[in-house]
Parts: structure tokens; C-alpha cells; sequence
């Protein structure tokens, strides 16, 4: 239906999980962008925005049915991950004198919300002006998780077309929260993935047909991260909780710079909020994609380890706006801890552009 303010939205079923769980996917346009969500994961399934010559294409990574999602979950394509997105080292953390032990699943370590995370849950849904608000309760114990969280994510486009994110949680007792989106972007345009079915060819361990989906890199977009820092990692990738200025280094992008392969990494946001954390340029398309935030970290992750099923290797980079890596075991990072009578609240904001 029309809003008014001017945002068209849409609701359809999308398919079911292997569960039978019915899956509804929302589709939002204004102003020359579309974009769908899914009540599966919170998953950002598709961006289209124009080029310089005004033809719109797919500039996210996205499957095209419920049975991709679920062949295909370590990628967290689109996906909003919680309770805590990044890695939470030793899967452990102390918070007021009790230790809480999470599940591991990348090793010893607890990563993007642990086995069954918010990237695998069905959202309420319910139309809001201008997109949708995904909702969702997660009890106390949840991946090891204290706490029960009541947790939202409003979904909408603003004037030109620009995608907000807007987060909002409350607990009944003192957790920890960090929450991102986990969209892969390639602003020169993706082609349809036809892999949804394909589980049976990744167990076997064969490529899977992928389409358009898996050719060519988002490496030749130009970058800007506005960060003098970053938290360098282990080889773990857990951060050591050291400040590295990026001065001199292959972490400078505070100018923009062409990317390359071999990042997974935290920025340390310079001033959250104040003006665009990023902005991603791809000279052959024209398009832009700036990402304001209020969070104070920004994850790069240039996907070098895909492999073809179903996209290949830095298919699309991730801009996950975070609080960062291990803070609950870090007092000298920004905190995430959330007590009873707060509530987060956390914006990111993703405007699109041509030159």
C-alpha cells in the first residue's frame, strides 16, 4: 500500500522452512530503490537502485527462497545477527561477578549469536509508516545468553530512497547486546542466484549453478572509512585490545581507496553519528552507498573465504555497523552491557547515490 509518506509496502508469503515455518518476505520502494526483507532472519534478501543511466539492478546478495537461507546460513547473507554480532572470546564472559558460558561455535570461541542466533528466527511482523517493524523475544538462557531480551528492528525508506535501520531492545536482567546487519554489497550489480535448492550440492561438495550470482568481485569499488584506527586481531580474530592507527598501513581508507582482498576487521569509528562511517563508490556503474551509524564500529569483511556456492570470493563486502568484537571481555572497549530500565536504541542509516 501507498504511505503517506510516499513509501510503497507490500507483504507476500515467501516460502517455508524445513520446519514449515511460513516465511513472509516485505518489499519497500521509494524513490528509485527497492528493498525486501524477510521476516526470516531479518534478512535484507535485495536492493535494487539505479545506475548513472538510471537502469536499476541488484546491488545485495541474496537467495531467492527460504531453503537457500537455511542450505547456506554461515554467510549470515543480509542477516540481522544478535544477541551479540562478532566474537565473544573463550564463548565466555563475567558481568557483575557470574560468569555466563555461551555456545561455541567457531572453535572455542561464540561467534554472531551462537548456534541458533536471531540470523535463524522467525520476526513478528507489522506495517509501520514509511516500511516494517520485525520483533522478537528471546528468553533468558537463550545461547547462554542472561536475560529475556525484547528486541526490534524497524525497517524503512526515507526520502531518496535511503534504507534505515532503526534497533531497539530492552531486558529484564543485566545482558550484553550487539546487533548488526550483515548485508554483502556490490554496488556494479549482482545477477540472480539460483542456488535455493542446492544444499544436496554443497554437502557433496560440488559447485553449484549460481547464475550471474557468482561471477566477477566487488574489489574494484572505492572505498572511505572515516577511522583512524582499528582493533587489531589474533589469529583467532579476536582483538588483542590494543588501538592500532592506521596511519601508513593497508587499514587507511580515511581517503578513498580502491579495495583489495584480506579484511575482516574492526574500524574504530572516528565520530559515530557526526557523518557517513563509509562510503562505497563503483566507477563503471556510478553508484554510491553511503552508511551513517550511531554505533561506534564498523566490521570490513571482504568475504575471501566464499567459494562458489553460492557466490565466489569477495562477491560483495560486508559494512557491519557493531559495537565492537569481545567487548564483554574488553573494559577498555565501549561497553555493551544493557541493565533493566535502559534501552538500547541503535540507527544505521544506508543512502544510495549515483555520480
Amino acid at each position: 500500500m501507498d504511505t503517506s509518506s510516499g513509501t510503497v509496502v507490500r507483504a507476500e508469503e515467501f516460502g517455508t522452512l524445513a520446519d514449515g515455518a511460513v516465511v513472509h518476505r516485505w518489499t519497500l520502494e521509494r524513490d528509485g530503490t527497492r528493498v525486501r526483507v524477510l521476516t526470516y532472519g531479518g534478512i535484507v534478501q535485495s536492493v535494487e537502485v539505479p545506475d548513472r543511466d538510471g537502469a536499476r539492478a541488484e546491488v545485495a546478495l541474496g537467495l531467492p527462497d527460504p531453503a537457500g537461507y537455511e542450505a547456506f546460513p554461515g554467510p549470515y547473507m543480509g542477516a540481522l545477527v544478535g544477541r551479540y554480532a562478532n566474537r565473544i572470546g573463550g564463548a565466555c564472559f563475567e558481568l557483575d561477578g557470574r560468569t555466563h558460558r555461551l555456545t561455541r561455535n567457531e572453535g572455542r570461541n561464540h561467534v554472531h549469536g551462537g548456534a541458533r542466533g536471531f540470523d535463524k528466527r522467525v520476526w513478528r511482523a507489522r506495517e509501520v509508516a514509511e516500511g516494517v517493524e520485525l520483533s522478537l523475544v528471546s528468553e533468558d538462557g537463550e545461547e547462554g545468553f542472561p536475560g529475556r531480551l525484547t528486541v526490534s528492528a524497524a525497517y524503512t525508506l526515507d526520502k531518496g530512497g535511503a534504507l534505515r535501520i532503526a534497533y531497539r531492545a530492552t531486558t529484564d536482567a543485566p545482558t550484553v547486546l550487539n546487533l548488526t546487519n550483515h548485508t554483502y554489497w556490490n554496488l556494479a550489480g549482482v545477477g540472480p542466484a539460483t542456488v535455493a535448492e542446492a544444499g544436496t550440492d554443497a554437502e557433496a561438495g560440488t559447485d553449484a549453478e549460481a547464475g550471474g550470482a557468482g561471477s566477477g568481485d566487488a574489489l574494484r569499488q572505492v572505498l572511505r572509512i572515516a577511522a583512524g584506527r582499528i582493533t587489531p586481531v589474533d589469529g583467532e580474530s579476536l582483538p588483542t585490545g590494543e588501538f592500532l592507527p592506521v596511519d601508513g598501513t593497508r587499514f587507511d581508507f580515511r581517503e578513498p581507496t580502491t579495495l583489495g582482498p584480506g579484511y575482516d576487521h574492526n574500524f574504530v569509528l572516528d565520530e559515530p553519528g557526526a557523518g557517513p562511517a563509509a562510503e562505497l563508490y563503483d566507477p563503471g556503474s556510478g553508484r554510491s552507498l553511503t552508511v551513517t551509524t550511531t554505533e561506534p564500529g564498523l566490521q570490513l569483511y571482504t568475504a575471501d573465504h566464499f567459494d562458489g556456492r553460492p557466490f565466489g570470493p569477495c562477491a560483495g563486502i560486508a559494512l557491519e555497523t557493531q559495537h565492537f568484537p569481545d567487548s564483554p571481555n574488553r573494559p577498555g572497549f565501549p561497553s555493551t552491557v544493557l541493565r533493566p530500565g535502559e534501552e538500547f536504541v541503535s540507527t544505521t542509516v544506508y543512502g544510495f547515490g549515483v555520480r
